[in-house]
């Protein structure tokens, strides 16, 4: 049965960016943009952006859908962010086991480089041209490191490991090999392979974000194109992916939208509107 009451308030919506609100050419799909406005201004909605970027990285992202609330998920949901008030509202920084696995595997992989996400600044260890893209592209300040005990050891939110494919493999081997389930491991490329906390993940933040808005789990949704999604779509109430999306996202998705180009979110948003 419809509900035509116009209030959303008690939702939360969570979006991917590219492939979900972006179109696979990475441009903000103008359904998707009228879609949000309608929500969060007509109907009263809450919406958040999730992404593994950094807040720097994230902002002109957050600031292209010019809506009032700030709030967003931010690296891979190790934090949430506010832009209104330029500061981390939570985060779940890596834990000392965490750090120590990282000590113990730069010291046996001498080729290998990684780079830290803390709040404001990227460490780069071993500044391989790799691990200088990726810093670049989080657009946060970077200072550069030789000696793995001089880094800073406070607030690092996540750490990527880069080089040659080959030597990933080895490097998720080891990795796994110390680990106590305290932290999340995945691929992020075959370049790539990143470590945040166990309890860090988009999902985890978005239930987080909207215990602060004071939003119930039953009415929390989120939308993404691919595996690294995965965690948020399971942990929502109304999970769901892009048309475009693999069969294993498409099986826990309770809504398929259409293909990301023609307005995906737009799809989950009237669904929510449609169904209160």
């Amino acid at each position: 049965m419809q509900n035509n009451s116009k209030n959303r308030s008690h939702w939360l919506i969570a979006s991917d960016i590219d492939g979900t609100i972006n179109n696979k050419a990475r441009k903000l799909v103008k359904r998707n943009y009228d879609a949000i406005h309608k929500f969060t201004e007509e109907y009263s909605g809450n919406f958040t952006l999730a992404s593994g970027r950094s807040p720097d990285s994230m902002r002109k992202h957050y600031k292209r859908l010019d809506i009032a609330d700030g709030k967003a998920i931010v690296i891979n949901g190790a934090g949430i962010y506010d832009f209104a008030e330029e500061k981390m509202i939570w985060s779940s920084p890596l834990n000392e086991h965490c750090i120590d696995i990282v000590r113990k595997t730069v010291k046996r992989m001498p080729l290998i480089a990684f780079q830290v996400i803390s709040d404001k600044v990227v460490y780069i260890y071993r500044p391989t041209p790799s691990a200088r893209v990726l810093a670049i592209n989080a657009r946060y300040p970077i200072k550069y490191f030789y000696d793995f005990e001089k880094i800073p050891k406070e607030n690092w939110y996540k750490v990527i490991f880069t080089g040659i494919p080959p030597a990933m493999k080895s490097v998720s081997k080891y990795v796994e090999s110390l680990s106590d389930t305290t932290e999340n491991l995945m691929f992020s490329s075959p370049w790539s392979y990143e470590m945040v906390n166990e309890y860090t993940n988009k999902g985890k933040a978005v239930l987080k974000l909207a215990e602060i808005l004071g939003v119930k789990k039953e009415h929390t949704a989120a939308i993404g194109d691919y595996f690294n999604d995965y965690e948020m779509l399971r942990q929502v109430a109304l999970p769901a992916c892009c048309g475009q999306a693999p069969k294993g996202m498409k099986d826990i998705a309770k809504l398929v939208t259409c293909h990301c180009n023609d307005g995906a979110v737009a799809d989950l948003i009237n669904y929510i509107i449609a169904n209160g």
